[in-house]
């Protein structure tokens, strides 16, 4: 089902974002990283080791004007963009009465205005051709809020917010848009922490174990071959939150 088709990873270079490239690559679908400082060599060579095409591109999808050239060479290439999965994302914390406006805006900018950016350049394209699929990564903190982390759950809980209404306005057109809201997974950010950090962590966690940037992946793909799920938030955190 997602064999040939298009798919567009914001923040595709590591984590989440290479998870769920490598994801649908193994699907059979041509994947377009989109990074901001770097991406390796062996991660472009793996995704065409699955028999597709990857083609990456460098860009701060915070700039609307970027974000409109990253879409365009995607589709001066592929000839559309059948899926969009705006992953990109950045972290300041620090608690509310220290924290920076800079670090305010940097992390809006870029989480949430980011997403805007890139789905405000790849929906025409969607809509004229009456189909696609938009994946927003949301996070828990964007459900629960988290001290120190203002910023951040403020972006993640704007993402679901635009991801229901995006979701009602292009319904009709035959496109869905979903949001995956991971809980503590382990990736390069998580590795960083102090262990006791992480014991408090897992301790949150009914499954007593923090997930893997593969279990976010797997959601992605499952959204991505379901036409009739839309408008919603698919929490993905070992029973941390149910909602």
């Amino acid at each position: 089902m997602l064999k040939g088709k298009t798919v567009l990873v914001t923040g595709a270079a590591k984590g989440i974002g290479k998870a769920i490239a490598i994801a649908f690559a193994k699907e059979g679908s041509n994947i377009v990283l989109n990074y901001r400082s770097a991406v390796s060599d062996d991660l472009i060579a793996e995704i065409k080791s699955y028999g597709v095409e990857c083609m990456p591109i460098q860009g701060d999808i915070s700039d609307f004007s970027k974000a409109k050239e990253i879409t365009e060479k995607a589709i001066e290439k592929f000839g559309g963009i059948d899926v969009l999965i705006n992953n990109a994302g950045i972290t300041k914390d620090g608690l509310l009465m220290r924290m920076l406006e800079e670090d305010f805006d940097a992390v809006l900018n870029t989480n949430l205005k980011g997403s805007f950016n890139m789905t405000r350049h790849v929906i025409n394209y969607m809509i004229k051709k009456r189909s696609g699929t938009i994946i927003n990564i949301s996070s828990i903190v964007g459900v629960m809020g988290n001290a120190g982390q203002v910023n951040y759950a403020a972006s993640k809980a704007g993402v679901i917010g635009m991801t229901k209404s995006i979701a009602r306005e292009v319904a009709a057109r035959g496109i869905t848009c979903n949001a995956i809201a991971p809980g503590f997974i382990e990736t390069d950010m998580t590795a960083v922490l102090k262990e006791d950090i992480v014991k408090q962590m897992i301790a949150q966690i009914p499954m007593k174990k923090l997930g893997q940037a593969e279990d976010i992946a797997q959601a992605a793909v499952f959204l991505a071959k379901s036409q009739y799920i839309t408008g919603q938030v698919i929490h993905v955190n070992g029973g941390m939150a149910m909602c």
